[in-house]
């Protein structure tokens, strides 16, 4: 059943749309995305180059807005490149939908001016060599990550996980800022009971901040809650061993791999946190949640931390600074 659901493709209009209604309903994704943004406009400073390297750029979302902001800078936007990484899509196109995202954001970058080259790469994460993302001295360069890393492989399914390869040759590519946003989840367990009771618990309140805020007939709603939010629980639940894709980690779980892959964590700017709960409140419920531990800026509802975000730096880079 979940392989058939997983068969019917959602459409790009439509996942523009579910986005459009996520974005109005919920502060998540913009206060993310305004915390990488502004990470790396804060790093980039007045320098003329930046190449971000975004694992698992999906429809690439996040940079439209990072472009019009760059159009704005005092004395021109800088060159932009971006390398974009996603897993090979099943059937005879695996490169389809990374090359459709760059098709849009040059499509983007025309209408705001800024200078633009995209590079798609379709491969699993942990495959990825430094020789493949062309790395220019020249560049500032970044790596970014949002909300896909729930996807990687864990130690159930090898010792070495591909989430520890993965974030070693982060450390490798040696980007002057690493920011990565994660799903705040604890519903990874390999024994069904403690599965299914974090599922329960995580997913009963995303549909009653939905419920609370989005009217029940709105076709975005449906949309989100049967093509997204249906076959991620229904992944969870049904689906063992290599099937099972759905596997967050909390917040707490991702510092300890960072760290021990050689990053130093960076402490929240105060300026970014009190823009986010200025929005969460001017725009939002006020039954969300803003808060920061640890050096994560967390957000959640009624109490529960569903999304959190931090950056880091490579600890050589960091001590040279």
């Amino acid at each position: 059943m979940y392989q058939k659901l997983m068969e019917k493709r959602t459409r790009a209009t439509d996942m523009l749309k579910a986005y459009r209604l996520f974005v109005a309903a919920c502060p998540f994704a913009r206060v993310a995305y305004y915390f990488s943004n502004q990470t790396i406009a804060d790093v980039l400073h007045r320098r003329p180059k930046v190449h971000i390297i975004d694992f698992g750029i999906s429809l690439g979302f996040q940079w439209p807005s990072l472009m019009k902001r760059f159009a704005k800078r005092e004395g021109g936007p800088p060159k932009l490149r971006i390398t974009g990484i996603g897993v090979p899509q099943p059937g005879f196109r695996p490169c389809a939908m990374i090359d459709a995202t760059g098709k849009r954001l040059a499509e983007y970058a025309e209408m705001f001016h800024v200078p633009f080259q995209y590079q798609g790469i379709a491969s699993r994460w942990e495959n990825i060599c430094t020789e493949d993302l062309n790395i220019d001295k020249d560049e500032v360069l970044i790596v970014n990550s949002m909300y896909q890393t729930k996807y990687l492989g864990d130690e159930t399914e090898d010792i070495d996980s591909a989430r520890d390869r993965v974030l070693r040759i982060m450390k490798k590519i040696n980007p002057e800022v690493f920011v990565l946003g994660i799903m705040n989840g604890f519903y990874s367990s390999p024994f069904f009971l403690p599965r299914f009771r974090e599922v329960l618990f995580h997913y009963s309140s995303l549909f009653d901040m939905y419920n609370t805020i989005v009217a029940q007939n709105d076709e975005a709603r449906i949309l989100i809650e049967r093509d997204l939010l249906g076959t991620d629980v229904l992944n969870v639940v049904a689906c063992e061993g290599a099937e099972r894709v759905e596997r967050p980690e909390s917040y707490k779980q991702w510092q300890a791999r960072s760290l021990k892959a050689g990053f130093k964590q960076l402490p929240v700017n105060q300026a970014i946190l009190k823009r986010s709960i200025d929005e969460k409140k001017k725009n939002y419920h006020d039954n969300f949640v803003i808060n920061v531990d640890s050096g994560w800026l967390l957000q959640g509802w009624k109490g529960r931390i569903m999304h959190a975000v931090s950056s880091w730096k490579p600890k050589e880079s960091y001590t040279n600074q």
